[in-house]
C-alpha cells in the first residue's frame, strides 16, 4: 500500500472525480484505487499501441526486412517487391492496375503495376550511388536523390 501512493499522478484523461465506487468514498481519484485504475488504462493503451513499436526504426532494420536472400544487400527485384506494399494495398480489384476510385483522394492518372515497378527502378538507380546494382545500409539510409 505504501509503494503505491508514492505513483506520480496519473494523466488527466485516466483520472477519475469523485468518490471510489468500491470502497464508498475512503479513496478518490487521487488516491490509491485511482492511480491503480489510471495506471491500468496506460497498461491497456500501451498494449494497443504495441504493434507501432514492431516498426522500422534504423537503416539496418530496412536493410534486414528488404533483404529477402539475406546477402547484406538490397536488389533492384527486392526493393521493387519491398516498396510496392502500398501499391498491392490499394489494388482492391487485384487488376495489376490503380484507378483513380483507388487512389488517394480519388484522383489522379491510372498507373499500372509495370509502371510503377518501373519508377521504382528508376529511384533505385538513382540510390545506387555506387552503380553497384545493389543498395548497401549507407545508401538506403541517404536522403533520396
Amino acid at each position: 500500500m505504501g509503494a503505491m501512493s508514492n505513483l506520480p499522478p496519473a494523466p488527466f484523461f485516466f483520472r477519475r472525480s469523485g468518490p471510489c465506487p468500491r470502497c464508498s468514498g475512503v479513496c478518490s481519484a487521487k488516491g490509491i484505487a485511482g492511480k491503480a485504475r489510471s495506471y491500468k488504462g496506460l497498461l491497456l493503451l500501451a498494449l494497443a499501441t504495441a504493434p507501432a513499436l514492431a516498426q522500422v526504426t534504423a537503416t539496418s532494420d530496412y536493410l534486414a526486412r528488404m533483404d529477402s536472400d539475406a546477402d547484406g544487400r538490397v536488389s533492384v527485384i527486392e526493393y521493387q517487391d519491398w516498396m510496392s506494399y502500398a501499391f498491392d494495398a490499394r489494388d482492391m480489384n487485384r487488376d495489376g492496375a490503380l484507378t483513380p476510385d483507388e487512389l488517394p483522394g480519388g484522383k489522379g492518372q491510372p498507373i499500372t503495376r509495370v509502371q510503377h515497378r518501373e519508377r521504382l527502378a528508376a529511384t533505385f538507380k538513382k540510390q545506387d550511388v555506387d552503380r553497384s546494382g545493389f543498395l548497401s545500409a549507407k545508401e538506403l539510409a541517404a536522403p533520396p536523390q
